[in-house]
């Protein structure tokens, strides 16, 4: 038998797929997948507790990185602004959009045989992403260097029981507006409803990865975390678009870097088992994709739209967690 034969009997490889969330065969319990989804994204918000997040996690990983106090330490300089903006970004790691993307980028982890093959099928994926995020993320510097001290977010007014601060109703609207995007995409990957990216995949397959870069650098547009306003008031007092877009996208970079490496050794040291395991089932890509997806929509929808109205005293009740 020759080597071509050889090729032929063991089967043909699986492509190093441009789209790693590309639909599929879809999951046979549709109804299963989702409610349980949603269920997990419901418990998300019961039990987040964005104090622990964002001052125990994120201000401990920022002020170590620094080196100082990051909140009680001003930005002194474009320079000090751009390493504040990439540390801050990696500290505001835990975001419900890197949940979708690393749900929607496993598939990809076991494509091919090789190590160095996987690593370089899970590294153009990441690219695309940060193509889609740093078109937004700039985007939104430019426009905070040019009027940002007028924007809802450049506000430090304090918010006030039963009423919605034009920075929170950013916030609402942003976040409510990504859940419920996610939630889409999270039922198209379920077979429910309709892929928006079935015919523009066919001619551009980085498409669906683009998009979900523009979701996460979209998350600065109504990003509350104390540290990234600190960021934001200080692009928007400078004047200077180019260091808004600099530092911004700095920012959106720093937010998926620990992302990025946990799928790079995901795929170097575990691509082979995880590829298996997809290949036994190949309805186990929609399941993953799916969940990943629908998880995150509900909990950024429910925790950013309902909870928030709840804790502002606007909605009378939201079940929580005694640590929260």
């Amino acid at each position: 038998m020759s080597s071509s034969d050889t090729r032929h009997a063991r089967g043909p490889s699986v492509p190093a797929a441009t789209d790693p969330s590309a639909l599929g065969p879809f999951p046979s319990r549709k109804g299963l997948v989702i409610g349980l989804s949603a269920l997990v994204g419901f418990l998300l918000t019961v039990a987040w507790s964005a104090k622990f997040v964002d001052s125990t996690i994120g201000d401990t990983i920022a002020n170590g990185m620094l080196g100082h106090d990051a909140k009680a330490t001003a930005i002194s300089g474009v320079g000090a602004g751009i390493a504040f903006a990439f540390v801050t970004g990696v500290a505001g790691t835990f975001t419900a959009c890197n949940i979708a993307v690393f749900g929607a980028m496993a598939p990809v982890l076991g494509t091919t045989d090789t190590r160095m093959g996987r690593l370089k099928a899970t590294l153009k994926p990441l690219l695309w992403l940060s193509v889609g995020m740093t078109a937004v993320s700039a985007g939104y510097g430019v426009l905070v260097g040019v009027v940002g001290t007028n924007m809802p977010q450049f506000s430090t007014a304090k918010s006030v029981a039963g009423q919605l601060s034009a920075r929170s109703v950013q916030s609402l609207v942003v976040f409510g507006l990504i859940g419920l995007i996610m939630i889409y995409l999270g039922l198209a990957a379920a077979g429910v409803v309709r892929d928006p990216f079935a015919k523009i995949s066919r001619r551009f397959p980085n498409a669906r990865m683009v998009f979900l870069g523009a979701l996460i650098g979209a998350f600065l547009i109504g990003r509350p975390f104390g540290l990234f306003r600190a960021l934001f008031r200080d692009a928007a007092e400078s004047g200077n678009p180019l260091y808004g877009a600099a530092a911004f996208t700095l920012q959106s970079l720093g937010n998926i870097l620990i992302m990025g490496v946990l799928l790079v050794l995901m795929a170097t040291l575990l691509g082979g088992a995880v590829g298996r395991w997809f290949a036994a089932d190949p309805r186990r890509v929609a399941v993953v994709t799916a969940s990943a997806l629908i998880i995150a929509g509900v909990f950024t929808f429910l925790y950013w739209d309902v909870r928030m109205l709840a804790n502002r005293g606007i909605l009378p009740w939201y079940p929580l967690a005694p640590w929260v």
